[in-house]
């Protein structure tokens, strides 16, 4: 059997929720609620939320009232997931390259960065793809993902997080096109030691790969309060695109 990839491996540790407990519910709540209030989503609207981990958006989502679904490809997170289900909610272990229900959703989200894992550019292609076939013709597709040129210059090498008994040592460097980092930490009496890798995508290359995708870019903001995207100093890249039909 294949060795697995390390977010096959890392994202489904206790370790990497711990690591990572501090990300605040209510930014995400008000960023979710200023999107669907740009976007004039109605409530019969069919909500897609990729890479969903333990569901923040996806809970709030239906909260709001949208049928909602959140994929993950860790059974881990889905597990965590599925603990506070509502009736219009519903999660399920998914790789995000692969089309989950084609042509059913009028929004999918892709949020926080839960993307450019891979080392295969045509793996980044194949799950804008999957997301596109996911949408209903005209539906939308929302790509939250961080502005490389301003993470870089912002970036330390080197930090140390305490999360209660844990301590969590955390190198970082720009290798090959990616933000790697190196997590090692003492849990369990063992050393423990994992990687993560992000890849540098900058608008200009996910434009590629929407067009690719079928898919039209509409606007792009530059944060979480839907500022307009500005290449040096904006934090994020909120990408929003509309699904184009099929020439007949």
């Amino acid at each position: 059997m294949a060795d697995k990839k390390w977010f096959e491996t890392w994202f489904d540790t206790p370790y990497y929720h711990l690591l990572y407990n501090n990300r605040n519910d209510q930014e995400a709540q008000n960023f979710v609620s200023k999107l669907v209030s740009f976007l004039d989503l109605p409530k019969t609207a069919k909500v897609l939320d990729v890479a969903c981990g333990k569901g923040r958006h996806s809970r709030y989502l239906a909260k709001l009232g949208y049928e909602t679904t959140g994929l993950d490809l860790s059974p881990q997170s889905i597990a965590e997931a599925q603990k506070d289900l509502l009736p219009n909610l519903h999660f399920e272990v998914w790789d995000m390259r692969k089309v989950y229900k084609e042509g059913y959703y009028d929004l999918v989200v892709n949020l926080f960065s839960s993307f450019g894992y891979f080392d295969n550019e045509q793996n980044d292609q194949d799950a804008i793809c999957a997301m596109a076939s996911d949408l209903k013709p005209g539906g939308t597709l929302v790509m939250d993902y961080m502005n490389p040129e301003c993470t870089v210059k912002t970036m330390g090498t080197r930090m140390i997080v305490d999360r209660g008994e844990v301590q969590f040592h955390i190198k970082k460097k720009i290798e090959g096109g990616f933000i790697k980092k190196e997590i090692e930490f003492l849990a369990d009496g063992e050393d423990h030691h994992y990687e993560e890798q992000l890849k540098l995508i900058k608008p200009e290359q996910f434009q590629k790969l929407f067009k690719g995708a079928d898919l039209r870019i509409k606007h792009i903001f530059g944060d979480y309060e839907l500022r307009p995207f500005v290449h040096g100093a904006s934090t994020r890249q909120v990408i929003v695109a509309e699904k184009l039909p099929h020439p007949k």
